[in-house]
Order: C-alpha cells, then structure tokens, then sequence
C-alpha cells in the first residue's frame, strides 16, 4: 500500500480531468435525424445527467455544495456542480469552502449535431472534472466512459499549481501517472485504438481513442441492417468510419 506523503498545510494542487465523447449514428430522413436529436434529448436531459454527477461525486469522495442545470431548446443540455472534499466540507461553512475550493467543480455539456445532407448525426458531451486537494478524477474514467456510447474519445488530463511537504519543498505532482490509460479498464481500451501526446514536464496528459469495430446495427437509428443490401451497408459504414476518422483527425481528411 502506497504511504501518504505528509504535506505542509493544504494540498492546493489543481487536478483538470476534461475530456469529449462522440456518439456517432446513421439517420437518412430529416425525420429521422430529428427523432435522433429528440430521443438524445430525452435520455441525456437535465436530470439524468444531474444523476451521472451525483455519482462522480459520491465516488471521488465529495460532496455537492451548489448545482446549476439547464435544457436548451431546440437541443441541448448542461449541468454544473460546485464541490468539495468530504472532510473540508465539514471543518468549513458557507463562503469559506467557496472561496477556499473555488476549483473544485464538476460540468457537463451536450452537443446533438446533424447535417441534412450527410445522414450521420452526432452526440458530444464535453465533460470537465476539476478538483483542487488530495482528490483525484482519474479513478471516475470507467463510470464516465459507462455512462455514455462512445465512438471517439479525447481525454486531457492536467496537474496545476504545487504543494509542500514537512520540510517546505515544493511538490508539483502528489500521483505517479505515466499515461491516462493507465486508469481506463483492459477491456475497456481493447476496444479502442488510442494514441498519447504527453507533456511530462508540465504535468499534462492527452490520449485520444477511436472505436475499433462497427457494428452497424448499433449505428442505424430506427432501421434494420437486414432491410438494407449488402452494397448500401457498406456505403454507410464507409461513411460512419470517415465521420469517426475526421473527428479523431481534427481534420477534414475526406
């Protein structure tokens, strides 16, 4: 078991976890893109991705001090929560955690996206965790990454600020981390391919992850692969594939 190391006053290093979720889907009518966007908006609202950050916040030890959320019309949502450490939450009251933690909170955002003349819809949620202390959000990548159908990942992880120890020494980093990789599931990555971009020196972290495989009933929305030829099937799953691949890219490659 790691022992903890002994720190001079508060652990006032910023840890930024932010990361974007593409959901990628096939929807040739304008109906049925407009039914995707509905039925997104009905499983990701306000209140069930309220329900999503409670949890986080319940599993990286805090607890909730504010929330603010809000739908949009016609597609849309976003939530905020102001957290804090457990502990601290109950040495402190009112403006003092506030003033004291003002980097700790959680948001969430939802994009719904579709174009009438390609047939692919998408689904981004943008999600930032950033917690100021000793709590860490990388071990909530699995729960987050559950949460969601995900397509194309890109995760950014940041450690800000420093800290000391006992004998006044400047702590940048208080967590061994090589890659963020290192807290996502075996399972969970093997159906990814992934890529690093690592700043080791600044304490900054980027992996992006692309779907391996398409399954394309998962793609088609109110429609059944078996209803549709062998030639058709394989136009909409090169389109799905270059969609995913200029997404992953940021860079219109086709």
């Amino acid at each position: 078991m790691e022992q903890k190391m002994k720190l001079y006053g508060f652990n006032n290093l910023t840890k930024s976890l932010s990361f974007n979720i593409y959901d990628i889907c096939y929807a040739k009518t304008a109906r049925e893109q407009r039914d995707y966007i509905q039925y997104i908006n009905e499983q990701y609202n306000s209140e069930r991705l309220t329900a999503i950050l409670t949890r986080l916040t319940e599993m990286i030890g805090a607890v909730v001090l504010n929330v603010s959320k809000q739908d949009y019309e016609p597609q849309g949502a976003s939530v905020t929560f102001l957290i804090a450490e457990e502990d601290m939450a109950k040495k402190r009251a009112g403006e003092t955690v506030v003033g004291h933690l003002d980097k700790s909170h959680v948001t969430v955002h939802t994009y719904p996206e579709y174009h009438p003349e390609t047939s692919i819809a998408t689904f981004r949620v943008d999600i930032d965790v950033a917690t100021c202390g000793e709590i860490t959000p990388l071990s909530t990548l699995d729960f987050l990454l559950g949460s969601f159908d995900s397509d194309i990942i890109t995760l950014d992880y940041r450690v800000r600020g420093f800290t000391r120890d006992m004998s006044g020494k400047k702590l940048f980093m208080d967590h061994s981390i090589a890659s963020i990789q290192d807290y996502i599931q075996k399972s969970t990555l093997e159906k990814y391919d992934a890529i690093d971009v690592n700043v080791y020196q600044a304490n900054i972290f980027h992996t992006k992850m692309l779907i391996k495989d398409i399954l394309l009933q998962n793609y088609l929305f109110n429609a059944d692969v078996y209803e549709i030829s062998p030639q058709i099937r394989l136009g909409i799953t090169n389109a799905l594939r270059r969609e995913m691949i200029e997404i992953f890219s940021g860079v219109n490659i086709y």
